[in-house]
């Protein structure tokens, strides 16, 4: 990690706290695990530490329905039977179980990625990572694929306030619907998904698909198959972001890092390792654009713990 670069790093010590259930693949453990090798690696020392303030209601329907907030600021494991209704309306479901502190959860990391932009925004950092973030599933009124509220999407709209465009990209193993479907008729943020396709949740992304009207051609997708690895990944990587950089000339990058990607995942398929994953970020920080890292998938928590570790410290 070169000195030139001003690096802030969002971490608050509960979010390791929260649990989805038994048996659910998502485990925010992961990320308490992950800050565990990022202190005993030493890399806190090269780094800005914050702490994120839990963002309120009023922030998250900036993009969120004012129903759907309200319905997850609410329901509890206790009162849940109250709900059945509108647990159907917004998706709740073995995916996106209701658990305890919900609510919170949403707060905190989304708190992260909001605070990151802000920092951006204000010229106090040049990267700001914020590894409970990246919950690209998340739609306007409803929780899909573990995702509850947007974080990125929320986070992109606070760095619109200073940046005319800024580029969306996501090397989760899943296609990035939630963004790309919130931002998908404008042109001021253009998304970018490398992700398997076919028959896979969740079930979109097609490379046909572009965007509509003011945003047509700022959604670019690129739908990939079983088991790609290091070598092919950044051969379509390294040339698309590189073209992507010198014609839309972002203000600000946001970088979904979701870990789910590796080889050896626990409901993935490709076949990356660590270096391979990690070599999108790397390339991503060579531009000096102010960039926001964010975590995401990511099933065997071990490799999760690694990946964005090693990340941290990436040059």
């Amino acid at each position: 990690m070169t000195s030139k670069k001003r690096v802030a790093y969002f971490y608050h010590e509960e979010v390791g706290n929260f649990y989805y259930g038994a048996g659910h693949p998502m485990k925010p453990h992961r990320i308490r695990m992950a800050h565990s090798l990022i202190l005993n690696y030493g890399l806190y020392k090269k780094m800005e530490i914050y702490r994120p303030l839990l963002v309120n209601d009023e922030k998250m329907t900036m993009f969120h329905s004012d129903d759907y907030v309200h319905f997850l600021q609410s329901v509890t494991p206790d009162n849940v039977t109250d709900y059945n209704r509108e647990l159907q309306r917004y998706n709740m479901d073995v995916d996106c179980p209701v658990f305890d502190g919900l609510f919170k959860f949403c707060q905190m990391y989304t708190g992260g990625s909001m605070g990151g932009a802000r920092k951006l925004n204000q010229g106090n950092a040049d990267i700001c990572i914020n590894w409970a973030g990246g919950l690209h599933h998340a739609k306007k009124s409803e929780a899909s694929g573990f995702c509850y509220i947007n974080d990125i999407v929320l986070a992109i709209l606070e760095l619109l306030n200073y940046h005319a465009r800024v580029l969306y990209i996501d090397i989760d193993i899943h296609h990035g619907d939630g963004v790309e479907e919130a931002f998908y008729n404008t042109d001021r943020v253009m998304t970018a998904s490398f992700h398997k396709y076919g028959e896979y949740f969740p079930g979109t992304g097609g490379v046909k698909d572009i965007g509509v009207n003011k945003g047509k051609k700022y959604s670019i997708n690129f739908p990939l198959m079983d088991g790609i690895d290091d070598q092919s990944y950044q051969s379509i990587f390294k040339p698309i972001m590189k073209k992507i950089m010198e014609t839309f000339a972002p203000g600000a990058v946001v970088l979904q890092c979701g870990a789910d990607s590796l080889a050896g995942d626990r409901l993935g398929c490709f076949n990356l390792s660590l270096k391979g994953h990690a070599a999108c970020v790397e390339y991503m920080k060579s531009f000096n654009v102010p960039l926001l890292i964010l975590g995401g998938g990511g099933y065997t928590v071990r490799n999760v713990a690694r990946c964005w570790a090693n990340e941290t410290g990436v040059p």
